[in-house]
């Protein structure tokens, strides 16, 4: 029984449609940028009247305007990191709990594998799937910067380190997601959970940018990886990106050992 195989087979449909979904957005999102830049004095004024409070919240940085090229780019990725986030987390909070809601642990389970061997292999095949759409993402998002620009320059190289962010903010998602799954003894909805931890640790972080606190901001990933930030800079902050890393492993380890010691609830 080819546990990886299977598991691909049964997201196919999904990496498909979140890896459609996500491109077409972003896609479409940026071809309004070109329209929007013919009249940007117009939309400054606008944007201006709003409180500075409400664009931090939005994740955009003082001094950095939406109706330039970088400004809405970052809006625009700020929203899709939002999808990617409850992706991830759907695929974690359902990786390891599926058997036990449809009720067919007892297959798996009499199976001659060990649980050691369908954690790695579930997990393997969910960040393959998560790996897809991260592609998906990254050329979507060069295809508009290229086509929708408005005549605008970019820097690449800074475009191209905030996309490869998105892996690990996949796996930092998914990862506490599958921890989160193990706590729990049985889950009924995984849809609401995923969006509650995604969009719950959206707020925080854009409550962050509100009272501009950078303690809060240690509890959201989005505030790890804040595109505005990159792709001015064009650098990490590594304090951040090894606290990354470190919730990752300790949530893999973590559900690694609940995992191998639940009592799996079958029929």
């Amino acid at each position: 029984m080819n546990i990886f195989k299977h598991e691909l087979i049964m997201k196919k449909q999904s990496i498909l449609i979140w890896s459609l979904s996500l491109s077409a957005f972003m896609i479409f999102y940026m071809a309004f940028f070109p329209a929007l830049a013919k009249d940007a004095a117009s939309f400054d004024s606008i944007m201006n009247s709003f409180p500075e409070e409400m664009l931090q919240a939005l994740g955009i940085k003082e001094g950095l305007s939406i109706a330039s090229l970088i400004g809405y780019f970052t809006l625009t990725f700020g929203m899709i990191q939002l999808a990617i986030a409850i992706q991830s987390a759907n695929y974690g909070f359902s990786i390891l709990s599926e058997e036990e809601r449809e009720l067919t642990a007892d297959f798996l389970l009499s199976k001659p594998v060990s649980r050691s061997t369908i954690y790695f292999s579930k997990f393997s095949a969910a960040f393959l799937s998560l790996f897809v759409s991260a592609i998906a993402v990254g050329i979507s998002s060069l295809i508009a910067l290229r086509l929708f620009n408005g005549g605008e320059s970019y820097r690449l190289a800074h475009v191209l380190k905030l996309i490869l962010t998105v892996p690990v903010f996949q796996l930092l998602f998914m990862s506490i997601g599958m921890f989160i799954s193990l706590l729990f003894k049985k889950i009924r909805s995984v849809l609401s959970l995923s969006m509650g931890l995604a969009i719950g640790l959206y707020v925080i972080n854009s409550v962050r940018g509100i009272i501009d606190s950078d303690l809060l901001g240690y509890i959201s990933p989005y505030y790890y990886f804040e595109p505005g930030v990159i792709l001015i800079d064009g650098i990490y902050d590594l304090k951040l990106f090894g606290l990354a890393i470190g919730i990752i492993i300790i949530s893999l380890v973590g559900s690694y050992l609940l995992y191998n010691r639940r009592d799996i609830h079958s029929l």
